[in-house]
């Protein structure tokens, strides 16, 4: 009878051990039931800027894919060649193991001096050195960008077999 309880006892305990655990893994799951991740785990914008992201299907060559991102503004501008001066800064996530980027811009932009004659300004985006990523497709890539800024992103597939170089 005496072992007869402690089984009973244990697996009573065990029942609760296991949904204790799962109330916990559900309550920090990254997906929603919309198929889009949920972005709560990461911290709030702070003043003047805004938290955006890209989220990408799945796919099944998802190892064979990167994600090159864009951070910048759209405006008019002269035939010379432009670019934000600043930096993408990647952080941890604490206590998750993920990372999100904040962008560090103070207004500078870098750019060509050519004469551009006659030509007008025409609408451009311009922005800081693009970055790439790992395609994930269970796990948004976060980015923290002043609101003035935009964030565009394009995926980017190999184009064949691996070739030799000479």
């Amino acid at each position: 009878m005496n072992y007869f309880k402690k089984v009973i006892t244990g697996l009573v305990l065990l029942a609760g051990v296991t949904a204790f655990a799962q109330d916990k893994t559900d309550q920090y799951k990254m997906k929603r039931t919309d198929g889009k991740e949920q972005i709560d785990a990461f911290p709030k914008a702070k003043e003047g800027y805004k938290q955006v992201y890209i989220q990408v299907p799945t796919d099944k060559n998802e190892s064979d894919l990167k994600i090159e991102f864009f951070v910048g503004i759209e405006g008019m501008f002269d035939c010379n060649h432009q670019s934000l001066a600043g930096k993408i800064e990647s952080k941890n996530l604490e206590g998750w193991g993920y990372s999100y980027y904040e962008v560090k811009y103070n207004g500078g932009m870098l750019t060509t001096n050519k004469g551009c004659g006659s030509q007008k300004a025409t609408k451009k985006f311009v922005s800081f050195q693009p970055e790439i990523v790992r395609y994930n497709s269970k796990l948004p890539v976060v980015l923290y960008v002043p609101k003035d800024m935009e964030v565009r992103y394009r995926i980017l597939r190999p184009d064949g077999d691996m070739k030799k170089a000479i």
